[in-house]
């Protein structure tokens, strides 16, 4: 999946290719407990894919917001719409309009628990060691 949106040097990314690179952004930077939302199916859905993650540290969620858009800017030449967070480093969130990033230190994302809220969602687990998407 990657590889194609990489290979072709595109300026403009499908939204499946946009959520590929934020997973590999993430992976890039260690993060753990990667989650991709489909929301295209939610009734009121904001966006099409919410990608979430965890880091340990507000250095480590900085820099995993930092990969997410060097991969993309490597490709496609695109800067989120919005950022929010960069700040307080517990929750940044980045917005692409048809994927919304969610990097969350690890107490704010239990508190904040958007797997729940968005129930409804099609999920998928990446697994770090195989590069894997699960579906539970």
């Amino acid at each position: 999946m990657i590889q194609n949106a990489v290979s072709a040097k595109l300026t403009e990314l499908t939204t499946e290719q946009l959520r590929d690179l934020v997973v590999k952004g993430m992976q890039e930077k260690k993060a753990q407990d990667i989650v991709v939302m489909d929301l295209r199916n939610v009734k009121n859905a904001i966006t099409d894919y919410f990608v979430i993650c965890s880091g340990s540290s507000d250095t480590q969620i900085d820099a995993i917001a930092g990969s997410i858009e060097e991969e993309i800017l490597k490709i496609s030449r695109v800067f989120p719409t919005n950022r929010e967070g960069k700040m307080n480093r517990e929750w940044i969130l980045l917005d692409y309009m048809d994927v919304v990033v969610h990097v969350f230190k690890k107490d704010r994302r239990a508190f904040y628990d958007l797997e729940q809220l968005w129930g409804d969602a099609e999920m998928t687990w990446v697994d770090n060691e195989t590069d894997v998407f699960v579906q539970r």
